[in-house]
């Protein structure tokens, strides 16, 4: 028999709005014994049914909703039909790309599974509770749907502990023909760029800024580019094959830094001029020995992890931009990013003028970026507009 979670009074309105969060503190009483990531049937103080969610006791989000369907049932056939879906979607996207992400958990109401391809592998991250006791039904759901890949799993992300899980890095199913050897290239609107699937960041690759590579091309030819946080220098290839005069790449990852010199190489371009250093010691350096910039791309890690470290996070937003608008040359462009998602679009363009203020450089927004449409933001779940980017110039 299912477990039944019971709502306080009060607590259904955002399941009611279709949000698939379920936080402890909107909790009363758990009828039954679920085990981790089981499903439970959740109901309101009233007793209205409201929807089938994974239980997971050691997460604040104590249960993530599958289904706000009564009609479905949360089996394997379940998992295949949300990947078909899924992956339909995605084949009428034009990505010019061979690598996208197939599954983007809560926005493809699937919470908790993330799954990209490069080529013709597959990288799944099972990150919550409830992905985790469906596994092995995930995993036969991405061999029939994509039976020309292998799979490799990659869940190896923090979050797992705070579900009560164990980090895995693992390959599930590898093809005859396939080869692995930790990093494979991938195409992108026309460029190669190398991905090491085992210990690159993320799956591998930050997929979800493809357009914005692309759109760096429009301002770049004959420009003097800064690519900080540069990782293995996406932004800065896609620069120089627009026929950017230099391109300097900021990361701490000395390896990073050495695949951004192959990914020149590849695409028989000018080697980028690479500093392995703290991106914003490197941004007080060159404030302070008067080296500037045409164009200046900002792309940080994430600084907000929750709501409580949301103000110390847009104090170093603010830092970072302040410092890139003094090193801007006049007339420059800056790309300024945030992958948070606990920060809106609307705080961190705040938080960029404040930036441009204190700098005393006024800027104007001249083109607004967001992660590309393989990345959906369902309209009842906000947080899946995670990527926020501004262009700007002044």
């Amino acid at each position: 028999m299912v477990a039944t979670v019971h709502l306080s009074p009060g607590k259904d309105k955002s399941l009611r709005r279709l949000h698939p969060w379920i936080f402890s503190g909107a909790i009363d009483r758990v009828k039954g014994k679920p085990e981790l990531g089981e499903t439970v049937s959740v109901h309101s103080a009233e007793g209205d049914w409201l929807g089938y969610a994974a239980w997971s006791p050691q997460s604040q989000i104590r249960a993530r909703i599958w289904s706000f369907s009564q009609r479905d049932s949360i089996n394997a056939e379940f998992f295949l039909s949300r990947i078909r879906a899924a992956q339909e979607l995605r084949s009428g996207l034009s990505l010019n790309s061979n690598a996208y992400r197939v599954v983007a958990a809560e926005s493809d109401e699937l919470p908790g599974i993330t799954i990209d391809r490069y080529d013709n592998w597959l990288v799944c991250q099972l990150l919550s509770a409830g992905a985790e006791y469906w596994r092995d039904a995930i995993v036969a759901a991405l061999r029939e749907c994509f039976p020309e890949c292998s799979i490799l799993e990659r869940s190896d992300v923090d979050v797992r502990r705070k579900e009560g899980l164990e980090p895995i890095v693992q390959v599930l199913h590898q093809q005859a023909n396939a080869t692995f050897d930790d990093s494979i290239w991938i195409q992108e609107h026309g460029i190669e760029l190398g991905v090491d699937l085992l210990k690159g960041h993320k799956t591998g690759y930050y997929l979800d800024q493809r357009d914005s590579r692309q759109a760096i091309m429009k301002y770049a030819k004959g420009k003097r580019v800064l690519n900080a946080f540069s990782y293995t220098g996406g932004f800065g290839v896609f620069a120089a094959h627009a026929g950017a005069s230099e391109v300097v790449n900021l990361d701490v990852s000395e390896s990073a830094l050495a695949q951004a010199t192959l990914n020149h190489e590849r695409n028989q371009l000018p080697a980028p001029t690479n500093q392995q250093i703290d991106v914003f010691e490197a941004l007080r350096q060159f404030h302070h020995t008067g080296e500037r910039f045409d164009v200046i791309v900002l792309d940080p890690p994430k600084f907000v992890d929750s709501k409580a470290n949301l103000m110390s996070a847009c104090r170093g937003y603010k830092d970072i931009n302040r410092l890139a608008c003094m090193i801007l040359k006049p007339g420059g462009t800056l790309f300024t990013f945030s992958c948070s998602g606990l920060l809106s679009g609307e705080l961190f363009q705040k938080v960029v003028a404040d930036a441009a203020l204190d700098a005393k450089r006024p800027m104007h927004i001249i083109e607004r970026l967001f992660q590309g449409a393989d990345h959906p933001v369902r309209t009842n779940f906000p947080e899946s507009l995670y990527l926020k980017g501004l262009v700007l110039r002044g």
